[in-house]
Formats: structure tokens, C-alpha cells, sequence
């Protein structure tokens, strides 16, 4: 990036923020902001409280963030990117400057630049005249790279979207996968070690978040001092550099098992509760057992909507013990937890007649795939109030009387076509034909892929109709986390490539092959123990018994001792995770 700074003349100072979904970049630049504004500056920022200042910016963003985009192509979204920055630009940040004391920004075209080389691959000999005609040489003071951790960014996005309840569907982004965040992760640091005179790198796996904000005002008064006019730094002011940064801690708790993961975990956990205990609850999403299940219970009460989201598919006797205590309190998430390993046993139908009346929606998901009765019973009672959850049950069923149900619900709403003309419509239906592969099965999902395109690729999972690997064939480059979701457990050679292409950047390829003992399962386990050290445990499943697996857990974890989420899948084998369900009922 260019290293001109802002136009001369301008009397604000100007800060950016950068960092990736997740990093707390929004958050800090608010504080800090208010934090000046207490000192008696005038403050302008163009993105408060995580809005944008400009209507038409805005706009682009959400466009750029719709799933419905699925095949805007990266030179497109490269010139919306920019768009969005100019548009901020002219309305916003240029007038900004002539009248305050500091502008921030949360996010400018380093964003753009980042996405579309390292996010997107393109060279940048293709990005950078675009970048330099629509900035026309306005660059920040100083830019502040909030730097963390892609699996811990991850957990904060994931709990502020259980927090707030938010219910849009996954951005457009990351239909990418996983992947993304880590790539661009790296393209921030090349931006910030190229102009190391402008940048500031600041960690935020495990920092201190007053911390942070405390450093990041003290280098705004070292430059605004330095500015023209102003009183001359202290001598002792340091040049702006970056920082060495780690994607977490050094572990305290020597790894060398999954007995010794496990208690580096629970120190992780018990240190984190502290600052963030939400995030140390969502770490904790999915486990059970020593050590495990007494952290659960101690989290409870601070993070009650996100231990209440962990306990999707458990079936232990904590995990029951839990629902019972946050029934009341989180409804929703209780009843979606109500599926996989606890959709049919007896205390899943006595909670389900519990929540019917204040969360009919998640209850009536929650019977996806039953066939009995008292399945059937409740969707007749749930059908009146929540039409689109009963409908999207259906999934993986091909009887007479789910095929009724489908088709009553689209009669209801118009035909085929007004049915699914909407969001939520088209969504609900494609759901309900998760698995499917007749012909009614398809004109449904076709019907679909225009309002819900993720959804229509999401419902051939498990198919192996040349049909259905077109499907995946066609929207892998657009959305690979959806394709790889749908090839979970195949032994098939078109699946086999779409993992061999995608490992490279994909995390969701090694999830996909869970427990699948195949020649091209080790080779790509072993090509991504660098890359995707988590996935590649946890792709091992029942396989970790064996001496391969053994082995490639112990170079996992000496490897990676620090990694939380590798630590977390130890952890669980500790606790009996990879042992048959035979064997752990006996």
C-alpha cells in the first residue's frame, strides 16, 4: 500500500482500525473514541457502534454480505469493496477532517486490498491502481491492526450472534470457509510490516482489553503532539513499528497427551472465565466429562444462552441436568438442542411439551428426521404456529405423509414458485428435502437455490447422483464450506478430489471425512497438520484407537500445545469421545 499520508492541510487526525471478523477492532475503536471525547477532543467516527455513517456505504455492505450474491466474482466484489471505502470517503472522513480533532475509521480500503489479494487471489497489479485512484492519496495517520487468533475471533462472533439472537443467515464471506479468516490474517500482517512507519500491531487472543485502549490512546498523544504546531514530543516517544504478535499463549501446562490437553484446556478455560466468560462458556460448547462438566455448571449462571447453544446433540446425564436448570432462561436454544443423540430419548418429548408454547420454531426443527408417532402428533400441533420449522423437519424423509406435508405447504402459500419466493420460504423447503433425490425432491430445491442458494446446495448431503455432484461441482469455488458440509462421510472418488482441492485453504474438508479409514484420507490429514492441526484430530474419530491415529495426535500436540481448539478435541478424547458408543455405554 502506499505509504502518501492524508492530504496536507487537514486538521484531523486520522485512525483506522483493521483486523479480521471477530478481532474486536469495533469495540476498541468505540472506546477509544468516547475515551477522547472525555478528554475534550472532538471525535468523529465513521463507523459508531458498528454502523456506518453513510446510508449508500452501508447499503453496499449489506449487499456484499448477502448469500443470495453467491456468484458475485472476486473482481466485482473488489470494486464494491472499493466503492464502499470511496463513498465513506467523500461523505464522511474528507468533511470529518476539517472540523474534528480525530476521525476514526473502523476499517478502510486496506480491507479491500486484503480480501481481494489474499482472501481472493487476485494479483496486485490488478488491485492496487484501483486502490490508489479512489483513495487519491488520503491514507491514515496511523493504522491499528487488531490482531487475533482466527479460531478465538471465531468464538466471539459465534457468542455475540447467540447474545443478541441474531438470526441472518452466514454472510456471503464466509461461505468461504474457515479458511478465510486465517489468509487474511496474514494479508493484515504483510500491510502492516510493508509500512511499518504507519502500522501498530496490537494482540488480542488473550489480552487485556483496558490494556489495549490504554496503548492505543497514549500513541495518539505521541502523534498528535508530533503534528505541526503542536508541543514537541517527549524525547523518550518510540517510531511506530509491529509488534511481534503469537495466535495465543505459550502454554503453561506441558502437552504430551490428551490427559495433559486437557488440563492446559481447563487452565485456558478458568483464566478466560474471568475476562470473558461467554467465550470460555463457547469453548466449552459441544464437551462433557471430568473436569469439563464442572466448568459448564460453573458458567451457567454468567453465560446461560451459550452453555444453553453447547448442549446441541449431548446426551449425558450433566448435559440433562443443564437443560433442566435453563429451560426458562434460554428456551430456544434448549430446544434446539434437542437433536442428533438426544432428539428421541424420553427427555427430549418431556422438555419438548415444556417449550411448544414459547418456542415452537426450534421444537418443531428439532423432530428433523423423526418418523414415529408422537413425531408426527407434534408436528400436527405445530403446524399452525410454526409452518416453516414443521416443514423443514422433513429432512431425510420420503414417506407418503411427508410428502403431503409438503405439499399442503405450498399450496397454502401460492405454488411452487410464491412459496419459495422468500427468504425464510425457500430456506424451510430446501430443508425438507435434505437427502432426497427424486424428481419432486429437485424441482424444490431448483425452486429454491434462487432465494436460498446455501440451503438448495446445503440439501444434497449424502447424494451421489451425477446430478447432485454437478450441483457441488458448480458452486464449490462460491462456497465450499456449503459443498464440503454436503460430502460429510463419503468414500467417493468425486468427494475425494473436492477434498484433495480444497484441504489447501479448507478446513471443512477435513470435517467431512470424519472417521474414514481411505490411502487419500492419511495423505491429506498429513499434508494439513501444518495448516489445520484441529481438523486434522479431529477428523481421526474412532481412528485415534489405532496406532496412526495415536501418532498423529502426540505430533499434533507437540506441535501445537497452545491451540485451543486442538486442545479441545484432545480433551474430549481424554474424556472417552473416540471410543465406540458401545463401548462407552458399557
Amino acid at each position: 500500500m502506499s505509504s502518501t499520508t492524508t492530504t496536507p492541510g487537514s486538521k484531523g487526525l486520522f485512525i483506522v482500525f483493521e483486523g479480521i471478523d471477530g478481532s474486536g477492532k469495533t469495540t476498541i475503536s468505540n472506546r477509544v473514541a468516547a475515551l477522547l471525547r472525555d478528554r475534550g477532543l472532538v471525535v468523529e467516527h465513521a463507523r459508531e457502534g458498528g454502523a456506518f455513517a453513510s446510508s449508500v456505504t452501508q447499503g453496499i455492505r449489506d449487499f456484499c454480505r448477502d448469500a443470495r450474491n453467491l456468484a458475485l466474482v472476486p473482481r466485482a466484489e473488489l470494486l464494491l469493496y472499493v466503492a464502499r471505502e470511496a463513498q465513506l470517503l467523500e461523505e464522511v472522513i474528507a468533511p470529518a477532517r476539517s472540523r474534528a480533532d480525530v476521525v476514526i475509521a473502523d476499517r478502510y480500503f486496506y480491507t479491500a486490498e486484503v480480501l481481494a489479494r489474499a482472501g481472493r487471489g487476485l494479483s496486485e497489479g490488478e488491485v492496487r491502481p484501483v486502490l490508489d485512484a479512489a483513495a487519491r492519496g488520503v491514507w491514515p495517520d496511523l493504522a491499528i491492526l487488531i490482531d487475533v487468533d482466527p479460531s478465538v475471533a471465531r468464538g466471539r462472533r459465534k457468542v455475540s450472534k447467540i447474545m443478541t439472537r441474531d438470526a441472518r443467515p452466514s454472510s456471503r464471506k464466509g461461505l468461504t470457509g474457515s479458511g478465510l479468516q486465517v489468509r487474511l490474517r496474514q494479508g493484515y500482517l504483510d500491510c502492516a510490516a510493508r509500512d511499518p512507519g504507519r502500522w501498530m500491531v496490537l494482540e488480542n487472543s488473550d489480552a487485556d482489553l483496558h490494556d489495549i485502549v490504554g496503548r492505543v490512546l497514549s500513541t495518539i498523544d505521541r502523534i498528535r503532539q508530533a503534528k505541526p504546531g503542536a508541543p514537541p514530543p517527549p524525547p523518550e516517544m518510540p517510531a511506530l513499528r509491529v509488534r511481534s504478535t503469537s495466535s495465543a499463549p505459550a502454554a503453561s501446562i506441558p502437552v504430551r497427551d490428551p490427559h495433559s490437553a486437557r488440563e492446559a484446556l481447563l487452565a485456558w478455560v478458568d483464566r478466560r472465565t474471568g475476562r470473558e466468560p461467554a467465550l470460555a462458556a463457547y469453548v466449552l460448547a459441544g464437551t462433557c466429562g471430568p473436569g469439563l462438566d464442572e466448568r459448564r455448571m460453573a458458567l451457567v449462571s454468567r453465560a446461560p444462552q451459550v452453555i444453553a447453544r453447547g448442549l446441541r446433540g449431548l446426551s449425558d446425564d450433566v448435559s440433562w441436568r443443564l437443560r433442566r436448570m435453563l429451560v426458562e432462561c434460554a428456551p430456544e436454544e434448549i430446544a434446539s438442542s434437542l437433536v442428533e443423540e438426544a432428539a428421541g430419548v424420553p427427555a427430549a418429548w418431556t422438555l419438548r411439551e415444556l417449550l411448544a408454547g414459547v418456542a415452537a420454531g426450534p421444537v418443531a426443527v428439532s423432530l428433523t428426521g423423526l418418523d414415529d408417532a408422537t413425531a408426527w402428533e407434534l408436528r400436527g400441533e405445530l403446524y399452525p404456529v410454526a409452518p416453516e420449522g414443521v416443514l423443514a423437519s422433513l429432512a431425510m424423509l420420503d414417506c407418503p405423509r411427508a410428502w403431503g406435508l409438503r405439499e399442503r405447504w405450498i399450496a397454502e402459500h401460492g405454488g411452487l414458485d410464491l412459496a419459495l419466493a422468500s427468504y425464510a420460504g425457500a430456506r424451510a423447503a430446501a430443508r425438507s428435502v435434505t437427502g432426497l433425490d427424486d424428481e419432486r425432491a429437485w424441482a424444490i430445491r431448483k425452486a429454491a437455490r434462487g432465494a436460498a442458494p446455501v440451503a438448495a446446495i446445503a440439501s444434497v448431503r449424502g447424494l451421489e447422483s451425477d446430478r447432485a455432484w454437478r450441483w457441488r461441482e458448480r458452486a464449490l469455488a462460491r462456497a465450499p464450506k456449503a459443498v464440503l458440509s454436503t460430502i460429510a462421510g463419503l468414500d467417493h472418488d468425486r468427494a475425494w478430489a473436492m477434498r484433495v482441492a480444497t484441504a489447501p485453504s479448507c478446513r471443512e474438508a477435513l470435517d467431512s471425512m470424519v472417521g474414514l479409514d481411505h490411502p487419500v484420507a492419511w495423505e491429506i490429514r498429513e499434508a494439513s497438520l501444518e495448516t489445520w492441526p484441529p481438523s486434522v484430530v479431529k477428523s481421526l474419530g474412532v481412528l485415534v484407537n489405532g496406532a496412526a491415529g495415536r501418532d498423529l495426535l502426540t505430533r499434533a500436540l507437540l506441535r501445537f500445545p497452545s491451540n485451543i481448539t486442538l486442545l479441545k478435541h484432545a480433551a474430549m478424547i481424554a474424556n472417552g469421545a473416540h471410543l465406540a458408543p458401545a463401548v462407552m455405554a458399557a
